[in-house]
C-alpha cells in the first residue's frame, strides 16, 4: 500500500493523544528521520514522549513545545562502530546482546510500567524490537516506522562472524511480530518480518533558511562552490589538509571535535548545527551513506559525493536509489584519505539530480499513527498473528543454511526469498540461451579448449559486444547495471583485442585441500563459472578514470602503467564494483613486494579487498617468474560461482583472471625482464 498526501499538516484529533517513540541507537541519522513524524504529531496537539539515545539538540532545534518529552535511554545498540567507514559485525552482536538479552526481562517491566504510567495510546518504533514486545505485554497497539530491520542487518553478522549468536535474529523477528504493521520508507530494505507494509514518501527535515540567508550567515558569496563534509565522525587518525580542495571551494565540516586543528579553507561547524541549512547553501556534499543524508541529498537534490561503509547493510539499498535518480558520485576510500578530491567534487556539480517524489513522508506518517492511535485498522484481515510469526522467522532459516547442513526449508520460506530478490551476481548467468537473437561469433576466435555445449561463454561474449554499444550511445537504461556496467564500458579500448577465459567453480567429493601436500583427491567443475577480459594498452592510450588521471598526475610523473578491475555483483556482498592500481605499487625499488606488504595494501579498504585475487595474479607472476608489466591493464570480472558455499569461488576467479592475463600477453618474451 502507497499513501502520498499533499496537504501542509496533520488535521487535529478529536481526542488528545500520547505516542512513546523508541529510537534506535545512538547516532543522529536514526534520530533525524524521527524528527518530522514527532513535529507533526505535536502540531497535531498531542504529547509524543521519544526515548533515545541522541543529543537533547536533534529534536529541540526543530521542535520548541511542552509537548515534547525526551527519555534519554538506550534499549538497542544498533551497529558498533570500529572505525567511522566501518562496523565491528562481532561486537555488535556482543554489544546487543549486552544491552538487550540479558536484561531483557527487566527491560521489560520497566517498560511496560513506564508505558502504563504515561497513558501511552500508540507505541511507535524506529525500530527498536523489544519496544514492540514492550507494548504488547502493555496491552498498547504499535507501529513501525523504517528503512530497515534488525533481524536483516544482524541476520549477515551472525553468518559471518558469530553464529553463537543466531538465537538473537530469532528473539528480534519475534518481537517484530508484534508490530501491527509497518510504516516503511524509500531506499528500504527486506523485512521479512513485516508482512503488512505502507509505502510513504521521504521523510526529510525542513529548510529554515534560503540559500542566499544561509550564504549570508556563513559569510561566503555565491562566487564560492561549497562542499559540505557530513561524516557524523571522522576516520581515526585522518588530518584535513588545504590541498585536498581545488582552488575557489571552502568546506563546511559537521562534527569536528573540538580541539581539531583545520586548514584555512575548512571551516567547522557547532556540534549543534542545524543540517538542512547549512545543505542549502551547498553546492555537494561529501559524506558516508545513511537515511538521513541520501533523504536530504536527494529532496533538496545537492550532489552527494559517498564513500562506502563496511558491513552496513542497509548501505546498498539507499545508495541504488541514490544512484537511480543521478544524484551520486562514489568515491575511493584511498582518495578520501589522502586527499584526491579534485575530480569526484567536479563530476559532482555536474550532476544533476532529477529526484521528483515526494518529500513530505513526515506529515503522511503522523497522519497514519495518529488514525491508528484512535481505532483505525490498517493492517490486512488476512494475515493471521501465527502467520506473521511464521513469516518473521524467515531469516532464522536463513542462518542455519551452512554448508554441511541440510535442512527442510518450509515451503513459505520461499516468498521471502524471493522478496529478497536473490540473484546471482553475474549478467552472464542471468541470461538464457534465448537471451540474444544477435550472435558474435564471427567477431572472437577459441584459442584453447571449447564451448562444452554451454551458453554461459557466449552470453558473457554478448555482453562485452552490448557494453560497446553502451560506450557508443554514452547510455545505459538498465539502472540496476548502470554504475558497473558503465565502469565496464570505459575500460576498454573497443578497437582493439579482448582475451577472456573462463574457469568454473568445481565440487570438493574427496580430498578437499589435501592436493595442496599432494595427496589423492576427487573433486569435479561444476556448471557456475567465473569469466575474466583482460585487454592490455599502451599507457599514454590507456582509458583512465578520473581519479586515476588525478593521480597520476599528482605524481608527475606522466603515463605509467595501471590496472583497472571491473567486478560484477558488488551489491551482493557490497564491496565496490572498482578497483585500481598504479602497477609501480607492486614495486619496492627494483624488487616485487612481498605478499604481507601487498596484503596490507588490500586490506586498506575492506570494500575493495576482493581486488586482491584479481590484482595478486599479477604480483604472483612478478615475484614467482620475473615477469614486468610495461603495459597498462584493463580487467572485467564476471562470476556465476557462489561465494562463500565451498565451491572455489575465489579459485575460480584467479585462475581465470591468471589466464586471461597470460593469453592477453601471448607469451612471456613480450616482457621486459
Amino acid at each position: 500500500m502507497r499513501i502520498e498526501d499533499g496537504s501542509d499538516q496533520v488535521s487535529a484529533s478529536t481526542k488528545h493523544l500520547v505516542f512513546a517513540y523508541y529510537v534506535t541507537g545512538h547516532g543522529f541519522g536514526h534520530a533525524t528521520r524521527v524528527v518530522e513524524v514527532v513535529r507533526h504529531l505535536i502540531l497535531a496537539g498531542h504529547d509524543v514522549h521519544v526515548v533515545t539515545g541522541a543529543p537533547d539538540f536533534v529534536f529541540t532545534t526543530e521542535i520548541q513545545s511542552p509537548r515534547l518529552f525526551l527519555r534519554k535511554l538506550v534499549l538497542d545498540c544498533g551497529a558498533v562502530q570500529a572505525d567511522a567507514l566501518t562496523v565491528d559485525r562481532l561486537a555488535s552482536l556482543e554489544k546487543y546482546s549486552e544491552t538487550a538479552v540479558k536484561p531483557r526481562d527487566s527491560i521489560l517491566a520497566t517498560e511496560v510500567e513506564w508505558l502504563n504510567s504515561i497513558k501511552a495510546d500508540l507505541v511507535v518504533s524506529d525500530v527498536v524490537p523489544v519496544a514492540c514486545r514492550a507494548a504488547a505485554d502493555a496491552g498498547i497497539r504499535s507501529v513501525c516506522v523504517t528503512n530497515f530491520s534488525w533481524d536483516f542487518i544482524y541476520a549477515e553478522y551472525v553468518m559471518a562472524a558469530g553464529n553463537h549468536h543466531r538465537s538473537i535474529v530469532w528473539q528480534i523477528a519475534e518481537d517484530y511480530s508484534h508490530c501491527e504493521f509497518l510504516i516503511r520508507l524509500p531506499g528500504y530494505c527486506p523485512m521479512p518480518a513485516f508482512r503488512d507494509a505502507i509505502d510513504v514518501p521521504l521523510v526529510v527535515r525542513r529548510f529554515h533558511k534560503s540559500r542566499k540567508e544561509a550564504r549570508k550567515e556563513l559569510g561566503i558569496g555565491e562566487d564560492v562552490k561549497l562542499v559540505i563534509l557530513n561524516f557524523g565522525g571522522q576516520p581515526a587518525g585522518w588530518k584535513l589538509k588545504e590541498e585536498y580542495l581545488p582552488s575557489g571551494w571552502l568546506c563546511l565540516v559537521c562534527g569536528a571535535s573540538d580541539n581539531t586543528e583545520l586548514p584555512p579553507n575548512f571551516i567547522k561547524l557547532a556540534r549543534d548545527v542545524y543540517t538542512p541549512d547549512v545543505i542549502a547553501a551547498s553546492d555537494c556534499m561529501l559524506g558516508k551513506i545513511g537515511y538521513g543524508t541520501v533523504s536530504e541529498a536527494l529532496a533538496y537534490k545537492l550532489p552527494f559525493i559517498f564513500v562506502r561503509r563496511d558491513y552496513f547493510n542497509e548501505e546498498p539499498f539507499l545508495r541504488n536509489m541514490l544512484e537511480y535518480f543521478q544524484g551520486g558520485v562514489e568515491m575511493i576510500r584511498r582518495d578520501l584519505l589522502t586527499g584526491q578530491w579534485k575530480p569526484y567534487l567536479e563530476r559532482a556539480v555536474s550532476l544533476k539530480p532529477c529526484y521528483e517524489g515526494g518529500i513530505n513522508g513526515g506529515e503522511v506518517a503522523a497522519r497514519i499513527l495518529q488514525d491508528t492511535a484512535v481505532g483505525k485498522n490498517y493492517a490486512s484481515d488476512k494475515l493471521s498473528g501465527a502467520r506473521r510469526l511464521r513469516d518473521a522467522i524467515v531469516l532464522g532459516y536463513q542462518l542455519q543454511r551452512v554448508p554441511g547442513r541440510d535442512l527442510c526449508i518450509p515451503d513459505w520460506y520461499a516468498n521471502a526469498e524471493n522478496e529478497l530478490g536473490r540473484r546471482t551476481g553475474s549478467p552472464t548467468a542471468n541470461m538464457t540461451e534465448n537471451s540474444f537473437h544477435m550472435n558474435y561469433t564471427e567477431d572472437f576466435e577459441i584459442l584453447h579448449g571449447d564451448l562444452q555445449g554451454l551458453q554461459d561463454t557466449m552470453n558473457f561474449l554478448n555482453s562485452l559486444a552490448e557494453l560497446d554499444a553502451v560506450n557508443d550511445s554514452g547510455k545505459n537504461t538498465e539502472k540496476p547495471w548502470m554504475q558497473e556496467r558503465m565502469a565496464a564500458a570505459g575500460i576498454f579500448n573497443w578497437e582493439e583485442e579482448i582475451f577472456v577465459a573462463r574457469a568454473p567453480g568445481r565440487l570438493d567429493v574427496v580430498g578437499g585441500i589435501a592436493d595442496y601436500s599432494g595427496s589423492l583427491v576427487l573433486q569435479m567443475p561444476i556448471r557456475e563459472a567465473c569469466h575474466v577480459a583482460v585487454q592490455r594498452n599502451d599507457p599514454s592510450k590507456q582509458r583512465l578514470w578520473k581519479h586515476a588521471q588525478s593521480r597520476q598526475n599528482a605524481k608527475g610523473q606522466g603515463s605509467t602503467p595501471v590496472l583497472q578491475i571491473v567486478s560484477y555483483g558488488s551489491e551482493l556482498s557490497n564491496r565496490s564494483p572498482t578497483f585500481d592500481m598504479d602497477l609501480s605499487d607492486f614495486m619496492d625499488g627494483e624488487q616485487p613486494i612481498s605478499y604481507q606488504k601487498a596484503k596490507e595494501y588490500f586490506a586498506r579498504d575492506p570494500s575493495q579487498r576482493w581486488a586482491a585475487y584479481v590484482a595478486g595474479v599479477i604480483l604472483v607472476l612478478m615475484t614467482e617468474l620475473g615477469v614486468r608489466f610495461k603495459n597498462s591493464i584493463s580487467m572485467l570480472v564476471s562470476s556465476a560461482v557462489p561465494e562463500g558455499k565451498g565451491v572455489s569461488s575465489s579459485a575460480s576467479v584467479e585462475v581465470a583472471s591468471m589466464s586471461a592475463i597470460a593469453a592477453a600477453h601471448g607469451d612471456y618474451n613480450i616482457f621486459t625482464t
